[in-house]
């Protein structure tokens, strides 16, 4: 039961470091918004659907979403949003199952207009995130030299 424990929090260390090298090379900002969707595909035992999901942590690229089927990492489904636009998408991870609903990352298989405006919003660009971060470690560090100033 402890080696189980052990090997487990060594996986959830990976999977954190994982994360954070993710975010690092994230190709767009994500917004915590949730949205209803449509998305229709195969399961993982095979067996077509059509049926009702939600999306959150939206970007750019796709989004995290959520439905009561499992499916196959690699696969392709079609995501249907409040306008009735289609557009096709690859399940790219499972990230969680909560309360027996599981979580897949998506990731917009298609690169044309229709996906630019799927959610309907406006993404903030990831060099202003960048620049903001960049301005505030150039904060950070200012300050850090001002204090290191006083004490000598």
């Amino acid at each position: 039961m402890e080696r189980r424990s052990e090997s487990h929090r060594k996986d959830l260390m990976a999977t954190a470091g994982a994360h954070r090298s993710q975010i690092a090379k994230r190709r767009s900002s994500r917004i915590a918004l949730n949205a209803p969707i449509g998305l229709s595909g195969e399961d993982r035992q095979k067996c077509s659907f059509t049926m009702p999901a939600k999306a959150t942590n939206l970007n750019k690229h796709g989004a995290a979403i959520q439905l009561h089927r499992e499916l196959l990492v690699g696969s392709t489904v079609v995501v249907r949003n409040k306008s009735g636009i289609q557009v096709s998408a690859r399940v790219v991870a499972q990230l969680a199952t909560l309360q027996g609903v599981p979580t897949y990352a998506i990731e917009f298989a298609e690169h044309d207009d229709k996906v630019k405006t799927f959610w309907g919003i406006t993404f903030p660009c990831v060099e202003s995130r960048g620049t903001a971060q960049a301005a505030e470690q150039s904060g950070i560090a200012r300050r850090r030299r001002g204090i290191a100033s006083l004490r000598d």
